[in-house]
């Protein structure tokens, strides 16, 4: 029992890590879409891009897409972290959008309002103390459902399913008064509510209603004494809220007295049922004005329930018996046993029993131990299924849709025509159409294919073997589709031909592409030539703008020197840049940049974004200001550029150095022999969004100090984290070289370049600038 507990308690941890992942790969979804949308590319290579800016900025992946959904959708949720993170230097602050954006993404994949309550409850409340919520559904007869309810004992929720009108709660409460109401305990409230025993601590409900109509409330509930309430805290809790009012317009709530609440046998039926390890239904008998019953509903499925035809048990609970399984109505079949065992109150028991079910049009068929018992005015049906047969159907469902399959079956004898329903999809045609015969195929097909068609019907049919063929599919709605249909003759014991099974599938998509290929061959040689030159242009253009090296360049008290590394491949010839002038009013700029992608486009937004730059900072604006600036005429003058950058100003009377960055790498600063980064700040990369906030720093230099700002091609390591790549640099540019040998900061920039190794056949750029 021991060891049972242990694997349950295991389990419980896998799932809600599952759920908690689910959640993120939802935000990490969205992320992906808006840079599909900025950046014109495909989803794997916009993944690619929010790894690497993750990377560069010393995020998470998780964190970075939350700070982009924000920006692009500048909603409560956006306002209430932006708020956070002004209001307060803790470090936990900035996490709050990423819990409420957590939130946001399990309340809408929930599956019903437990899953909600319990996802708002992990993400949202804990943190802040609370252990356990309710979500409450309000009727206009002012009775309360509880729709649902996560972090109370086992059999709380039941005892609270319903609270009749008239009965003073603290739900009650808000909802008459229509706003938040507060209690600092429970105790001191002196009302009724869930949780009151084991949770008597401070209690807050918050209306919950969209649009300006209340339908519903959330209760939080707390051990202790009720925390302070601050305004940034109040408006978190309004965004839970209207997500619950989502979900309680979205999600179903349980009916006002839920089954069996006035009835103690059929309450301890459901009690038994759900305590069976079989698949197991209560049926109710739908009676005419005779009290004769012409149907049964299914109107509870226990937790082990599995219904064979692959479907989720919420799709057959309140469904009529022979809606969810309509070849039950066959002679001998389900629904004639079940209508005995009613009348006469004998139970049935059969080891084996022929059960059918339709998936998508084709009849499924299995076996199973079926036993059917009348209690009261209920009928129990228990079945254990054979292995695998669910997943079979589930697997079929599948398959023929993502295959843009459909099957078939057409008996020679009665001229009985069964059909999938991606069939009927697939020949435009409506479910109450009659199936098209396999004799008259090719009056539905092109004219040209009449011959194809007549080979593939005189194997299958007079020399009785399987055959296949493809045709041009004329559609009623004048669409024409490459189809593909595979058939294989039935046998009886006389070896005649008795059915014809198969399947047609759409090929449309295969035959277009082959096409498109085709056009791709003839044109391959031509783009190969223009690419090469293409190529050489944008290495010129590099080239005269950035040479691959320079001599030192002395600014006031600061001796500078570049060092460009150009890719390997000509083919890859990137957008790396880099700038060091004398400003008008005395300051020195000094930045570095890597626009992303290769080839003309990349450097000819290089270009731009450098001389762009230098005009800008010639305002007299900080680095903060620049880089806003700067990312504006990226997103609306450039097209689809992105860009990472650094930018600094220097003050060569005081030394001061003011910075910020734009999803870059931070720079290196030597002193004293120590190598380390500057402070990482906050700074979204260029281009990404129309309007970007960036933060700014500042650092006090020091004669004798040495500053390295570089781009990702001198570092990044297919092998190894950026993280580990990082630490690699700082170790050797602490490598001690002779004081003031001339040419010691060329000597330390070339030392770099020689030992960073990296592989990633990227463009380099490294300044390094030497404070005298």
């Amino acid at each position: 029992m021991g060891r049972l507990a242990g694997v349950v308690e295991r389990l419980q941890r896998e799932l809600q890590h599952a759920h908690l992942q689910a959640e993120g790969r939802a935000l990490i979804d969205l992320a992906k879409g808006i840079l599909v949308e900025r950046l014109g590319c495909g989803p794997a290579e916009a993944g690619r891009q929010l790894d690497k800016l993750a990377d560069q900025a010393g995020l998470q992946v998780l964190e970075l897409a939350v700070e982009l959904v924000n920006q692009a959708s500048r909603d409560k949720i956006a306002d209430i972290a932006r708020d956070f993170v002004t209001a307060t230097t803790e470090p936990a602050s900035p996490s709050t959008a990423l819990r409420l954006r957590s939130v946001e993404a399990g309340a809408l994949a929930g599956d019903d309002a437990d899953a909600v309550a319990q996802c708002i409850l992990e993400n949202a409340l804990r943190p802040l103390g609370a252990k356990a919520v309710a979500i409450w559904a309000a009727h206009p007869d002012q009775s309360l459902t509880l729709a649902g309810s996560a972090g109370f004992t086992e059999h709380e929720p039941g005892r609270w399913r319903h609270v009749p009108p008239g009965v003073p709660t603290p739900a009650r409460h808000a909802l008459d008064h229509r706003d938040t109401t507060a209690f600092d305990t429970l105790a001191d409230a002196a009302l009724p509510s869930i949780g009151q025993l084991e949770l008597p601590g401070g209690r807050l409900v918050v209306p919950a209603g969209t649009g300006g109509r209340i339908t519903g409330a959330m209760e939080i509930c707390w051990t202790e004494p009720l925390p302070e309430q601050t305004q940034p805290l109040q408006r978190q809790f309004e965004v839970l809220a209207t997500l619950c009012a989502t979900i309680l317009e979205t999600r179903p709530t349980p009916d006002d007295k839920p089954m069996g609440q006035d009835d103690p046998r059929l309450t301890e039926l459901l009690d038994l049922v759900d305590g069976l390890d079989e698949a197991c239904m209560v049926l109710q008998p739908l009676l005419d004005d005779a009290g004769t019953p012409v149907g049964f509903r299914i109107r509870h499925v226990n937790t082990g329930f599995v219904d064979f035809a692959g479907r989720p048990r919420n799709l057959i609970v309140g469904s009529r018996l022979l809606e969810a399984y309509p070849l039950a109505a066959e002679p001998g079949g389900l629904f004639e046993k079940v209508e005995h065992v009613l009348a006469t109150g004998e139970p049935f028991r059969a080891d084996r029993m022929h059960l059918t079910a339709l998936v998508d049009g084709v009849p499924l068929a299995t076996e199973a131990k079926v036993t059917i018992s009348r209690s009261g005015d209920h009928v129990v049906v228990t079945w254990r299924l054979q292995d695998g047969t669910p997943k079979v159907a589930s697997l079929l469902q599948h398959a023929q849709r993502l295959g843009r399959i459909g099957g078939f079956e057409e008996n020679l004898l009665t001229g009985e025509i069964i059909w999938s329903d991606t069939l009927y999809d697939l020949h435009g045609l409506p479910p109450t159409a009659p199936p098209v015969a396999l004799e008259q195929l090719a009056a539905h097909a092109h004219p040209d294919d009449s011959h194809s068609i007549g080979r593939f019907l005189r194997t299958l049919l007079h020399r009785q073997h399987p055959a296949s063929t493809a045709f041009r599919l004329q559609r009623p709605d004048g669409i024409a589709r490459h189809i593909r249909v595979v058939a294989e003759p039935v046998l009886d014991d006389t070896a005649r031909i008795t059915a014809v099974r198969g399947a047609y599938q759409d090929v449309s998509a295969q035959h277009w592409t082959e096409v498109a290929l085709a056009a791709t061959r003839d044109q391959l040689a031509h783009t190969e030539q223009q690419a090469a030159e293409r190529s050489r242009l944008a290495l010129q253009l590099q080239h005269a703008i950035m040479p691959p090296s320079r001599g030192t360049q002395h600014l006031h008290n600061l001796s500078v020197a570049v060092r460009y590394r150009p890719a390997e491949k000509d083919h890859l010839v990137g957008g790396d840049w880099y700038d060091a002038v004398a400003l008008p009013h005395g300051q020195i700029l000094l930045c570095v940049g890597d626009v992303a992608g290769h080839g003309i486009e990349a450097a000819t937004g290089m270009v731009a974004l450098r001389n762009a730059l230098r005009g800008l900072a010639a305002t007299g604006a900080g680095p903060a200001q620049l880089l806003a600036w700067l990312n504006s005429v990226t997103h609306h003058l450039t097209d689809n550029v992105t860009a990472t950058a650094v930018c600094g100003l220097y003050q060569p009377d005081t030394r001061r150095l003011h910075w910020a960055r734009a999803g870059h790498l931070p720079p290196v600063l030597l002193r004293d022999g120590q190598a380390n980064t500057l402070p990482t700040i906050g700074g979204l990369l260029l281009g990404a969004l129309d309007h970007a906030d960036y933060q700014e720093d500042e650092v006090q230099l020091q004669p004798g100090d040495t500053l390295m700002m570089y781009t990702d091609g001198l570092i990044e390591r297919r092998d190894r984290s950026v993280a580990d790549s990082l630490d690699n640099l700082l170790t050797i540019a602490q490598t001690p070289l002779a004081p003031e040998e001339p040419h010691e900061l060329e000597r330390r920039l070339d030392l770099l370049l020689r030992h960073t190794n990296a592989d990633t056949d990227d463009d380099t750029c490294l300044i390094g600038v030497r404070v005298r």
